[in-house]
């Protein structure tokens, strides 16, 4: 008995147990007589079975093919159930853009416009170690964010596509010196604790990227606080710990907070698009493509002369263009 039937063999013998002649059932399939004669053949060799008694006048199913027959039905219907839940539109693409305001929101609308057909979804939650998580099992589809400060488990699942070197800024409050400058020089924050997602499972990425900027140059990590939701628990918290925040030159405006980019060196942030290997659907080529666009016209993928980025996250973006 074979593990597996092929279907093709399946309706071609449906097709004779309904007509109960090859000429016409061949005619129902718009195939040959020759091949259906062959499948019919070929499924009676693999089932081990004769399922159909031939004489020049008539052809009557056999008792085995009287057992098969209802068998065969239930397959081919749900064979056709599956070819028709996926021959219309495309399932939405859930995509998580980490906040709103960042540009990643820009890429999303171009890939509505490449693709005014399929359903793309914004979701927005801060992580990109939590949406690896989330691409793996299958409950989102594409991301952004550090893709090198993932485990090399997470990353062997993914794939990825560079989209910008993003500046870094500092966040501080209100009546903080350091809002009196324009720009504040990296070596200007020695001695302060700055917090940088500590704690917070979703987000190692960023942790260990704040880490190795800050590294030799009298810079602490905040220890955890609480998982802030939204602009006004952010901005009451931060005021509460009083501690500077390492973010994106893009970060959205928060209350009693002054944001300020970060100089000499300019830290970046390495941004890459990321999606689980091997998922199908229209609006990942549509991303992929929006992103690759907006990254070419405005330069997101130059590095300045004095931008700083981890030899690691250097080469994987490289290897990847």
């Amino acid at each position: 008995m074979p593990r597996d039937v092929d279907p093709r063999l399946l309706r071609a013998f449906v097709a004779v147990s309904e007509e109960l002649h090859f000429t016409r059932a061949a005619a129902r399939l718009y195939v040959a007589q020759q091949a259906l004669s062959r499948d019919v053949r070929r499924l009676e060799r693999e089932l081990g079975a004769e399922l159909f008694s031939r004489t020049t006048r008539q052809v009557a199913l056999t008792a085995d093919g009287e057992r098969l027959l209802p068998y065969a039905r239930r397959v081919l219907a749900a064979q056709d159930e599956l070819v028709a839940a996926f021959a219309g539109p495309a399932r939405p693409l859930l995509v998580d853009l980490n906040s709103p305001g960042l540009v990643f929101g820009r890429i999303l609308e171009r890939a509505r416009e490449l693709v005014p057909e399929c359903e793309l979804m914004a979701r927005f939650e801060s992580g990109l170690t939590g949406a690896a998580a989330e691409m793996i099992a299958g409950r989102l589809d594409m991301s952004f964010g550090r893709y090198a400060g993932l485990d090399p488990a997470l990353r062997s699942a993914l794939a990825q596509q560079p989209v910008r070197y993003e500046p870094m800024a500092v966040l501080l409050p209100s009546d903080h010196p350091l809002t009196d400058l324009d720009a504040v020089p990296l070596d200007a924050l020695a001695g302060e604790t700055v917090y940088a997602g500590a704690g917070n499972p979703r987000t190692l990425e960023w942790t260990d990227l704040a880490h190795r900027l800050f590294a030799g140059r009298g810079i602490d990590v905040a220890p955890p606080a609480p998982l802030a939701v939204g602009p006004e628990e952010f901005g009451r918290i931060m005021a509460k710990k009083r501690n500077p925040a390492l973010v994106v030159v893009g970060f959205p405006a928060m209350p009693g907070a002054e944001l300020r980019p970060l100089i000499d060196p300019v830290p970046l942030s390495p941004v890459s698009l990321v999606w689980r290997k091997g998922l199908i659907h229209p609006g990942v080529t549509a991303v992929r493509a929006a992103a690759a666009e907006l990254a070419a016209v405005e330069g997101w993928l130059k590095r300045p002369a004095d931008g700083w980025v981890p030899a690691t996250d250097a080469l994987i973006m490289m290897s990847q263009i």
